[in-house]
């Protein structure tokens, strides 16, 4: 792509796309600020990384509007939008390879079930398992020894990448993205004590229930309900490692990411975010928006929408952050004390 022509691909997504410099010139890929060589496309939405571009031999470098150029016109051109980091993405889209997870049609060392649904254009791979009752919807992509057990439903365009397990009765709307090693609907951690300290395994007699446009990364983990449905809303993004117990609902277009472990019943609302390694107990629920800090432990029910969380028992941030810095004084104040315990016995003393 030319300058110019990606300036025009970037006007469908943006009401004004400015260009400072020459739009002649050919773009052949992106690249990262600080090593993009002539012919490449990088970006800037940081304000730290503006030192580069005094130093960067990209061609094309999209930043905001509000920021002065000029100076680094020399052998660089400009575009300048309103989001310089959603536009970069666009362009990711634009240049990235599609991957080969699958060839069109059924391999034949796929075993096919009795009564499967199969829409036109899928792609099944090598040794992928499909249980019988399956339906699987136009132009889906199965990667090899990917298993699907009875009654899964998978919905247009969707990919399986290779390994992913969907056990019975799994539900995977349009448009998903389920990556490597990923497992939906094994069951719940559900064990009901006995006098004689042994368990009694309950059974998990529900499903997993996915909505469109749902990525969900390697090696994750959703559990199928104890009843019901364990719901994963539209547009949600799951990142690798995590573990989403039995019965939770996570509401649309929520962000979670990795080593995250959410106990079972939890529900949290619709455009949230959920840090790395956050831990949740069990039946409690996050309003719309909230934003939960890394390494936070969820214990209890936060209702106000868009609250930002952090600590460990997680609490609003501000309250948290007091807290934290009594702490680095608790030594101090404990010298304090003991000063003042030490004279007020002197005075008694002397009394």
């Amino acid at each position: 792509m030319t300058i110019q022509e990606i300036r025009d691909y970037l006007g469908r997504f943006f009401d004004a796309v400015e260009l400072v410099g020459s739009g002649d010139g050919p773009i052949t890929g992106p690249a990262k600020i600080e090593s993009a060589e002539k012919g490449e496309v990088s970006f800037i939405s940081n304000e730290k990384y503006i030192r580069y571009l005094a130093q960067t031999k990209a061609s094309l470098v999209i930043v905001n509007r509000s920021l002065a150029v000029e100076e680094f016109a020399g052998g660089t051109s400009f575009l300048k939008v309103r989001d310089p980091y959603t536009a970069f993405v666009f362009l990711l889209q634009k240049f990235a390879a599609s991957r080969t997870v699958a060839k069109r049609g059924i391999a034949a060392t796929a075993v096919i079930g009795e009564g499967v649904s199969i829409g036109e254009g899928v792609s099944i791979g090598d040794h992928v398992v499909i249980g019988d009752r399956c339906s699987i919807g136009r132009d889906v992509v199965i990667g090899p020894n990917a298993v699907l057990f009875h009654d899964v439903t998978i919905g247009d365009g969707s990919v399986l990448f290779p390994g992913v397990v969907c056990y019975d009765g799994t539900r995977v709307g349009k448009r998903a993205v389920l990556h490597s090693g990923c497992v939906l609907g094994a069951d719940g951690f559900g064990f009901a004590p006995q006098a004689d300290g042994s368990y009694v395994k309950i059974p998990q007699m529900g499903i997993v229930e996915l909505g469109d446009d749902v990525e969900i990364g390697s090696n994750t983990t959703i559990d199928r309900a104890t009843m019901g449905s364990t719901v994963i809303g539209n547009g949600v993004k799951i990142d690798n490692l995590v573990q989403i117990g039995h019965n939770c609902v996570i509401g649309d277009h929520t962000v979670i990411v990795s080593q995250v472990g959410i106990s079972g019943s939890v529900k949290i609302g619709p455009k949230c975010m959920i840090g790395g390694q956050v831990g949740f107990v069990g039946h409690l629920e996050l309003a719309e928006g909230i934003q939960v800090a890394a390494r936070a432990g969820i214990t209890k029910s936060f209702l106000q929408p868009g609250t930002v969380l952090r600590g460990y028992p997680a609490q609003p941030m501000k309250e948290q952050l007091k807290h934290e810095a009594m702490m680095r004084n608790v030594g101090s104040m404990k010298n304090r004390i003991d000063q003042l315990e030490a004279e007020l016995a002197a005075l008694k003393n002397h009394l």
